[in-house]
């Protein structure tokens, strides 16, 4: 608990969800605890894929610290968060004043605290839900050391796994999450608009990274780099280039200077409160080829096309293949092209963005799925032409809501630029 003297200002000056929104996702998460005989949720969070992992941890609680911890949600009464260590709780646990969501914060001292905290305040909890990852190509969170104590020190109790339960939950977005993307949206464009006026010849390629973070941090998103900027000349040399989808830190950003005929791509996250918008974008350093052009219009075609299917009642199948269409039609491949489920994590489900026989995120098995209102998904549009380049593409992308008109959160530019 926190002494009530204790100073609330980075409370105002950080994003907030209502008491409203934590009493709506607070019923709808107990209600499906009761449909499967839960006492109580177990759950797990960490930092991991970007902070995918603490997805389902701060939908309950505001909690995002990448420090991760454990939390006991239960059926009735007040949830306890672990969080941070020993030292980082002095005098007070930040992030039990940075919301005002829950108000019992104690610092992460391991897994035998929180078992022991079953045994004394939770006795009754003989069903525990166990719920950890969130992103659908992560590692599973919950590690076996402690799960091992967990099972063999909660004698008589039955340890359920429960990721589908907040998934199930989480899918579908409030008025407020709605909220927080859009402005989230309007960061990410914001940090576009920058890219675009900094690209130029003699520009290095961390000098265009940190100018899209600094822009994004500027304007309220919190520090979260995922971006995988990456720039190389299209002609020149016979070697391969790695022109067809961008790079993730460390490869990404390097030192090296822009010149002409060099193609820059990007795959970004913005997070305004937790929430992510995703976006993709491309930019040309002189004089754009025409084939560079017909892609870039391709693009732009593939996303008009799902859009006309990001409707409640459509099936993932019909809008797989409406943004597919006007690349196969064309005559051009693709790394990625599809969309996947958006929200404090990424992906969500639904994904389908590879081809089949890819795994999980082609999609496969949930061709039947019915899209529903307020479901919000980031398109991820990488194309190229093989009877040109097979090392080449671009990168486009945006983020959607379903509804009877798709409501685009970002608003991507809808062109390539050309910089000298």
């Amino acid at each position: 608990m926190v002494d009530k003297s204790a100073n609330t200002e980075i409370r105002n000056n950080l994003p907030q969800l209502s008491l409203a929104e934590r009493d709506r996702r607070w019923k709808a998460v107990r209600e499906k605890m009761s449909e499967n005989s839960l006492d109580c949720l177990l759950v797990w969070g960490n930092d991991i894929f970007w902070s995918s992992g603490m997805a389902n941890f701060r939908y309950l609680t505001q909690i995002g610290s990448r420090h991760g911890g454990f939390l006991i949600f239960p059926l009735s009464g007040n949830p306890v968060v672990f969080n941070s260590p020993l030292h980082m709780n002095k005098p007070f646990n930040a992030f039990a004043l940075a919301q005002e969501w829950v108000d019992d914060v104690r610092p992460n001292l391991g897994i035998k605290e929180v078992i022991e905290t079953f045994k004394t305040e939770f006795p009754r909890a003989k069903r525990i839900g166990l719920v950890g990852k969130a992103s659908q190509i992560s590692s599973d969170i919950v590690t076996y050391r402690d799960y091992s104590i967990l099972v063999t020190e909660l004698k008589g109790v039955s340890v359920i796994e429960s990721d589908a339960l907040l998934d199930t939950v989480r899918m579908f977005k409030s008025k407020e999450e709605i909220s927080f993307l859009d402005k989230s949206g309007d960061i990410a464009l914001k940090a576009i608009e920058k890219l675009i006026d900094t690209t130029a010849v003699g520009v290095k390629e961390n000098e265009l990274l940190a100018s899209m973070l600094y822009t994004q941090i500027a304007n309220g998103a919190e520090a979260e780099i995922f971006n995988f900027l990456h720039s190389e000349p299209i002609e020149g040399n016979d070697k391969l280039r790695h022109l067809l989808h961008g790079v993730e830190q460390p490869v990404s950003p390097t030192t090296r200077q822009l010149r002409e005929g060099d193609l820059v791509i990007t795959e970004f996250h913005t997070s305004y409160g937790g929430y992510l918008t995703a976006a993709e974008f491309s930019v040309f350093v002189g004089r754009i080829p025409d084939p560079l052009k017909r892609i870039s219009e391709i693009c732009i075609e593939c996303l008009d096309s799902a859009l006309e299917k990001f409707k409640p009642g459509n099936t993932v199948s019909e809008v797989v293949e409406a943004i597919r269409r006007p690349a196969k039609k064309a005559g051009l491949d693709f790394v990625e092209l599809g969309f996947h489920g958006h929200g404090l994590s990424s992906p969500e489900f639904p994904t389908v963005v590879l081809k089949p026989g890819f795994g999980i995120l082609s999609g496969e098995g949930i061709e039947d799925f019915v899209l529903q209102e307020n479901m919000v998904f980031g398109t991820n549009i990488d194309i190229f032409d093989p009877a040109w380049k097979s090392d080449v593409g671009l990168m486009f992308g945006d983020t959607v809501v379903v509804k009877d008109k798709p409501l685009l959160m970002v608003n991507t530019p809808r062109y390539l630029p050309e910089k000298n």
